[in-house]
């Protein structure tokens, strides 16, 4: 029951209601944005002008603020003072504690595994297959996509939805990574090749061999994008500045 300050409980529960809108809403923007980020759309080095953000997703500056926020979070985006808010450009040294990081959720996933369930079996395989797909009609960022959700799925060993966030948005972060490979069917096609030994090796309870495979292919990867940033930093700092027309979102 509410007493004597019920006016003032009201306005109160008013604005906590006005809060999780806009929250809410801040949350709707940031997965819009992360999106097209991941998805390769709006790419590393990218300024998201507020104004434009603003008229393409018909909100107001501070819920795309807020969206700003939390993808700033993520380490997604960056906010450079007296410039403006762009998508991050991952270093060689980024390059390298994603894959550490990577080691350590995805092989200690299967060192780690109770028992391999038959759902992470077919969500693995079915990665798979809309590699393959993908790969036989030259699609490689729907591979790239594929490749990811193979290695989501993986982490389904845990049994953990915090493990499973925390897979989200490293591999959210390591797409930003592709940016830097000039011949994408050269990073991927090898890769999707190697993923049935894994699945295989899981499929048969053979622990030991699956995280051996993955290592090595975890490996093998982190020195391939490694190769790919050269002698010199991965992206050069010319800012581009993304159009409403770019975002697909938009249409």
């Amino acid at each position: 029951m509410i007493g004597n300050n019920s006016s003032l409980s009201i306005r109160q529960i008013a604005e906590m209601r006005a809060a999780y809108d806009r929250e809410s809403t801040a949350s709707r923007v940031a997965a819009a944005i992360r999106e097209q980020i991941v998805e390769g759309v709006i790419r590393p080095g990218s300024q998201l002008v507020e104004e434009h953000m603003c008229t393409a997703l018909r909100v107001s500056r501070s819920t795309l603020r807020e969206a700003f926020a939390q993808l700033q979070r993520e380490r997604l985006v960056v906010h450079e003072l007296n410039r403006g808010v762009f998508v991050r450009e991952l270093t060689a040294s980024d390059v390298v504690d994603i894959y550490r990081t990577r080691r350590l959720i995805e092989c200690a996933a299967i060192r780690e595994a109770q028992e391999v369930p038959v759902v992470v079996l077919r969500d693995m395989r079915a990665a798979i297959e809309t590699g393959r797909i993908a790969a036989r009609e030259q699609r490689w960022r729907d591979v790239a996509a594929a490749s990811i959700r193979f290695h989501q799925a993986l982490v389904g060993l845990t049994h953990s939805e915090r493990v499973d966030e925390i897979m989200r948005q490293l591999m959210a972060e390591f797409r930003l990574a592709y940016a830097a490979m000039e011949d994408p069917r050269m990073y991927h096609e090898p890769y999707l090749a190697r993923h049935p030994a894994i699945l295989e090796a899981l499929g048969h309870g053979d622990l030991i061999r699956a995280e051996s495979l993955l290592r090595r292919y975890l490996d093998d990867a982190e020195a391939q994008v490694l190769r790919a940033f050269g002698p010199r930093p991965l992206f050069m700092r010319s800012r581009r500045t993304i159009s409403p027309s770019r975002m697909s979102w938009c249409r």
